[in-house]
């Protein structure tokens, strides 16, 4: 049902690199993008009048195949709009980068009301994250100059302009620079015309995540900038450093994105703890507003609490013999339906630890091969091709996965997309999460496993930080404090083996009369009811408009 909303609020411009709306437009690596997708159809469904403003890639994102060794291999197929569910927009908009003169070409999807536009520039947007770092710095030019031009020639008259991540930050630089030529402002005036409508997220818990371009390419691409805005490069270059920081120091686009943003969040209350810490000589305040996920997405038959045992039962082992049936058919693993099943599927990167259940591999042989009460796991995602670290991680897995002894208890599935997922939500009576805290800055898959009635099992990091009870999943002990990595992991790894053989298989095995495990069932009513309300991206919404979109809207 949609809510509209009406003033104060006006037209929000929504800028992110990649849009996660549909497994038919693939657009998106991993989770930044699909909680853009998510935000764009939670503002549809209420009615805010907004826009998104992405790229379109000619490859997109790769598709992942495993060689004989369990080695990510990554092709890159070329995508034809004409095949694709966009429409042509008629709509000129012209580039300078480093003195070529571009043109963008524009497409349209309709995410219910809210309209996305993706921009493409030949040899610019070919691969979602590829290249070096000018050629980042390119496709950044794109999306944020080239989107704040694409709105001016649409008519479309933003009133917040909201930077999902720093990778759009320039439009922040464009709107400085309209500001000058066409009203006649000072550059000191532009800014504090500008910041108030402006909005950054940040979702990079770490230094080494964000962007950073030297100044040698900030000159080359922005010198023509600075002279019409009638500043040298030193000047734009302290727009992206930390106070007393070198001139020389490279553009930090994380920096420049809350510099000039009238108000910023971080993405759980954890993380903006940890963003506070991070930026705290800029003296800038970074509010919390908790990722949530589009529910008729990812449960669109989300279970009732108030269901009886047998119903909530069924409707668990149905999911549970469709990811089964999905895993035979894409890994090749014959999985046993009536077998309790852990999911892991994210972006394979070092912190997030996808191999720490392997690092015993006799207490984890022991849970997949117990006669009585066995355990089976299903894992899948992809690690970024420059990644050399995280596809070894993968190939650890499958390989320890294609292990005669327990491949009918273990498998990992290829090419992780939005449709694989779902069905990986529905089906996994726990979902697992074992990043070291505090390096995950929200983490939105649990939330989409717990709507589907499955218990969420993670340490403490992102959103669970805030939202575990006690009772409505399980908490992994942490060892922030163990200094050495290897031993902090060793000690982590022991705490989850002892809560799932202690804990969550004994539960789940616990059948009483009908053959229903009626603790875990009762767990899983108390997980939808304490979570349900609070991870959706309604909830989201409802924030940004409320603390963000609602007084950027009024202060402009």
């Amino acid at each position: 049902m949609v809510v509209p909303y009406g003033e104060p609020v006006r037209v929000v411009a929504y800028f992110s690199p990649e849009f996660g709306v549909a497994e038919d437009l693939p657009q998106y690596s991993g989770g930044l993008g699909v909680l853009a997708g998510d935000h764009l159809k939670g503002a549809a469904d209420m009615g805010l009048p907004l826009v998104g403003v992405g790229l379109f890639y000619d490859h997109g994102y790769f598709h992942q195949k495993l060689d004989e060794h369990g080695w990510q291999q990554e092709e890159f197929p070329a995508l034809d709009p004409a095949a694709l569910p966009v429409t042509t927009v008629d709509a000129r908009v012209s580039l300078e980068l480093a003195g070529e003169r571009v043109d963008a070409e524009v497409w349209r999807y309709d995410v219910g009301s809210v309209p996305l536009y993706l921009l493409h520039v030949d040899g610019v947007t070919d691969r979602l994250y590829g290249g070096d770092v000018e050629h980042r710095l390119r496709q950044e030019i794109v999306l944020g100059v080239g989107g704040v031009r694409l709105l001016a020639e649409l008519g479309v008259e933003a009133d917040v302009f909201h930077s999902n991540e720093g990778h759009a930050g320039f439009l922040t630089l464009e709107r400085i620079r309209r500001a000058i030529v066409d009203d006649g402002v000072s550059f000191d005036d532009a800014i504090e015309r500008v910041r108030p409508g402006g909005i950054f997220t940040t979702h990079t818990p770490v230094p080494a995540g964000i962007d950073r371009f030297p100044r040698e390419l900030m000159d080359k691409y922005f010198g023509g900038w600075a002279a019409e805005c009638g500043v040298d490069i030193d000047r734009l270059m302290a727009l992206g450093h930390f106070p007393e920081e070198s001139p020389d120091a490279p553009f930090n686009m994380a920096v420049l994105g809350l510099r000039l943003a009238g108000r910023a969040n971080a993405v759980s209350e954890l993380h903006a703890r940890v963003s506070r810490e991070m930026f705290a000589a800029l003296d800038v305040r970074i509010d919390a507003i908790t990722n949530g996920v589009h529910v008729p997405t990812w449960a669109p038959a989300r279970p009732s609490p108030e269901l009886g045992n047998e119903d909530l039962w069924r409707v668990r082992s149905e999911g549970r013999r469709r990811l089964v049936d999905m895993v035979r058919s894409r890994a090749g693993v014959d999985l046993d339906a009536d077998v309790l099943t852990i999911g892991f599927a994210r972006r394979f990167a070092a912190y997030k630890r996808a191999t720490l259940l392997l690092s015993q591999p006799e207490r984890l042989e022991a849970l997949l091969l117990s006669d009585e009460r066995p355990v089976q796991l299903v894992f899948g995602g992809k690690a970024h091709p420059a990644d050399h670290q995280g596809k070894e991680l993968i190939q650890q897995v499958v390989q320890f996965a294609r292990r005669p002894e327990v491949r009918h208890r273990m498998g990992f599935v290829e090419d992780y997309d939005i449709a694989v997922g779902r069905c990986f939500y529905e089906g996994s009576d726990v979902w697992l999460n074992t990043p070291r805290r505090p390096h995950e800055a929200c983490g939105t898959s649990g939330m989409k496993a717990v709507l589907n009635g499955g218990l969420h099992c993670s340490v403490l990091d992102g959103w669970w930080d805030e939202m575990y009870d006690g009772s409505n999943g399980w908490a992994i002990p942490s060892f922030e404090g163990e200094a050495d990595e290897g031993h902090r992991d060793h000690l982590e790894a022991d705490a989850l083996f002892a809560l799932l053989e202690g804990e969550i298989v004994p539960m789940f095995y616990d059948r009483e009369d009908g053959g229903v495990p009626v603790a875990w069932l009762q767990k899983i009513r108390t997980s939808l009811r304490s979570l349900g309300p609070r991870v959706t991206a309604e909830r989201m919404l409802r924030e940004y408009v409320d603390r963000l979109y609602e007084p950027a809207s009024v202060s402009t």
